[in-house]
């Protein structure tokens, strides 16, 4: 047989094969006995793992600022408790472990609960309990004391694709259970919250108000996302949806089981993206990554030998896309666990062993930035408190007696959201926001759940 037809044969098998496999793909989803193609028998495994949730909280009513000092409120005789109404909200949550009763859902929807109320497809209600949140993420575990569960399998969000269908299960509007279907749109979308450890999954699958928490799930009814946000400028789907990866999931859950929250770490270096500017000028021919630019002394990347110029493409064998990706690799590795980084420095790839260690506490005397705040010890809201996550802003670690930040009003404890009603969220952006004014005359002050103001001399 002349190489010509062997050629030819083995054309015409690869292309019965793709056929075959396209005809099979489609018979899947055929419904022989009315003839429509389908995606109910996927959806009958699915939909019993996903929960509808109800919260009730309570929360303190709006009033006028000045009537939340507890001075004004003496001064106009009225009650030392701020009045409070309970809210009721709805959500959705996914089963991913029938056996210990595990849901998990998002942060935004248990924030604050009271009370949270699980029900599920077969009108079962049941009483959750709390096991751990991570705002930065928006991911919160629960768990519920009920018997034949259904569970949805976790697939692998790093294989999807842009263009796969996905569809997503949740309760939007309080209607009951409902599914919607779309394609992937985009993935490793970030910058909705720039504090927060964002890879989006986005979707033109519609999720409304009621979706948060939901499942996003493949057509092998795999777990794919926990559904979570969406762009909606008037209000409504826009077919903009954004879920969170349940391989980060994953990895929060597996920590708030451990520890009942994620203990983040870091490595202690400043990266940025690898642009094609970048990667030209140091000889990189069509490489994604992450360049780093300065590495701080005494940190875990410094120990283990990183330089500035070094470029990392990935982190255990999975390549780096961006400075984002990296920060969200680095952000769910568990504090002294070591990751092994693909670095390219002067041509060569190497790879460089790192034990990720603690977040750094940044720390400033109040009169380095505002002079009449002498005596106060500033610092980020950490990780262990409970506003972390939850609220943007500077936290009064210390104040001394009879200092001049004492005479203010400044006490211990509070948090420094506003500078001359500019909102602060770190100690960068306060120091930032006091040099930028030429006077600093008045903080916004978060003390319990009372917003103060304290005009400064």
């Amino acid at each position: 047989m002349s190489r010509y037809r062997i050629w030819l044969a083995t054309l015409l098998v690869a292309v019965v094969s793709v056929v075959a496999s396209a005809a099979e793909a489609q018979l899947s989803l055929l419904d022989r006995e009315r003839g429509v193609l389908t995606l109910a028998p996927v959806l009958e495994r699915a939909t019993p793992a996903v929960v509808n949730i109800a919260v009730r909280s309570v929360r303190p009513v709006q009033t006028n600022p000045l009537l939340r000092d507890p001075f004004f409120r003496r001064f106009f005789g009225l009650p030392d408790m701020e009045p409070r109404r309970e809210v009721l909200s709805a959500g959705s949550g996914v089963i991913v472990d029938a056996d210990k009763g595990y849901v998990l859902t998002n942060n935004h929807v248990v924030q604050g609960a009271e009370e949270i109320t699980v029900t599920l497809k077969d009108k079962r209600r049941f009483k959750a309990e709390l096991v751990g949140r991570d705002p930065a993420t928006d991911i919160a575990l629960l768990r519920i004391p009920a018997e034949r569960l259904t569970a949805l399998p976790m697939g692998d969000s790093d294989r999807l694709q842009v263009g796969d269908v996905v569809l997503a299960i949740g309760n939007p509007f309080g209607l009951g259970q409902t599914v919607t279907s779309g394609i992937v749109s985009a993935l490793g979308r970030s910058g909705l919250a720039a504090e927060n450890y964002e890879s989006f999954i986005q979707t033109d699958a519609p999720i409304n108000p009621g979706n948060s928490g939901g499942a996003l799930i493949n057509t092998k009814g795999e777990l794919v996302g926990i559904n979570t946000a969406i762009i909606a400028p008037a209000g409504g789907n826009v077919g903009i949806g954004f879920a969170v990866p349940v391989n980060m999931a994953r990895a929060v859950m597996d920590q708030l089981l451990r520890y009942g929250e994620v203990r983040r770490g870091r490595i202690g270096v400043v990266i940025q993206d690898l642009t094609p500017e970048i990667a030209d000028a140091m000889g990189i021919p069509g490489r994604s990554g992450a360049v780093i630019s300065r590495v701080e002394p005494g940190s875990p990347a410094a120990e283990a030998g990183l330089r500035p110029g070094d470029v990392v493409v990935a982190v255990d064998g999975r390549p780096v896309k961006s400075s984002t990706d990296l920060r969200n690799r680095i952000g769910l590795v568990e504090r002294g666990r070591r990751v092994t980084l693909t670095i390219l420095r002067d041509g060569a790839e190497r790879r460089v062993e790192v034990t990720v260690g603690a977040p750094a506490e940044t720390v400033i005397s109040g009169a380095e930035a505002v002079p009449q705040l002498a005596g106060a010890t500033l610092t980020d809201i950490p990780e262990d408190h409970p506003a972390h996550g939850n609220v943007r802003g500077v936290l009064v670690a210390d104040v001394a007696r009879g200092s001049p930040a004492w005479q203010v009003g400044l006490r211990p404890g509070d948090i420094i959201t506003g500078v001359n009603r500019e909102p602060v969220g770190s100690l960068a952006e306060f120091e930032e926001r006091a040099q930028r004014a030429k006077k600093v005359f008045a903080l916004t002050i978060l003390r319990g759940n009372m917003q103060i103001f304290l005009l400064l001399p």
